[in-house]
């Protein structure tokens, strides 16, 4: 487990059963780990985008006595050398310059999340040996779910996308599963569909294991996957942006690569076919 201080928080959340209000809160801590013990309990509400009441009843639900005692515990949990960001935006930068910074305060988040790979490295054996593999994204996720797909299966020898909704979505997952797929991976982001909870919950009575990228360990997927791996979306704009999930999809191809042995030979082969037919224009 890495000793960040999003690390520490996550383990302050394992055990309780949040509401979806207490879930966007301790969404939002993670999400400014490093800044939110210096926050009051307005400051975290107007972050959260709930009430100040809700941010009291969180921090009961998480066994202090209100939020005074939440921050002081936080105090403790964030490393003494660790700084408040608060004002790291320059007051400079002007608003597109701020969401670019906010994307790689996310992806340094999840360096230091991938400093333990194990959930990784798990999740890369369960896709590589899922003979097919499905991969499920719909509406905002659809493309993290697509750039996977179309990389992997350069390398896995059967991928089936799973990127449009519908009565038939189970039908699909069926078919994935009587074919002999034993895993499944879904791109979950925000705002989650109900039909993407609805489909985990469907493929894991079937009998497959649910490796999930989402945007937080508290989305409402969470509940139906085997194994969640969380990295952030940046809200700074009009649309969310994405840049670490697409980076986390990335790495989980590389571990999935690591497990299947003739990974290396099927790219060479394809560059091959590449070359023989012109294919670019390099």
């Amino acid at each position: 487990m890495s000793d960040s201080p999003a690390a520490r928080l996550q383990l302050l959340f394992e055990g309780h059963r949040l509401t979806p209000t207490q879930r966007r809160i301790a969404h939002c801590m993670v999400r400014r780990a490093a800044d939110v013990p210096f926050l009051s309990s307005v400051e975290l509400a107007e972050l959260a985008g709930v009430s100040q009441p809700s941010v009291t009843r969180f921090a009961v639900a998480l066994g202090f006595d209100g939020y005074p005692a939440l921050r002081r515990h936080l105090r403790e949990v964030v490393p003494p050398e660790t700084e408040s960001v608060r004002g790291s935006f320059d007051d400079t930068f002007n608003e597109y310059q701020q969401a670019v910074q906010a994307e790689i305060d996310n992806l340094r988040h999840l360096a230091e999340m991938l400093a333990e790979p194990a959930p990784v490295e798990r999740a890369g054996r369960l896709l590589a040996a899922s003979r097919p593999l499905p991969v499920l994204g719909l509406r905002a996720a659809s493309s993290q779910a697509r750039g996977f797909a179309y990389f992997a299966a350069k390398v896995h020898p059967d991928v089936r996308l799973l990127d449009e909704g519908g009565s038939m979505l189970p039908d699909r997952i069926d078919a994935a599963r009587r074919a002999g797929a034993s895993a499944l991976l879904c791109f979950a982001l925000p705002r989650h569909p109900k039909e993407v909870v609805e489909a985990l919950a469907y493929a894991r009575s079937a009998g497959l294991t649910v490796v999930t990228v989402a945007d937080s360990a508290f989305a409402p997927v969470a509940a139906h996957s085997d194994l969640l791996i969380p990295a952030a979306v940046g809200t700074g704009l009009a649309f969310d942006t994405a840049c670490a999930p697409m980076l986390l999809g990335r790495v989980l191809l590389e571990a999935m690569c690591d497990g299947l042995p003739d990974a290396q030979a099927r790219l060479e082969e394809f560059d091959v076919q590449a070359a023989e037919r012109g294919l670019f224009a390099e």
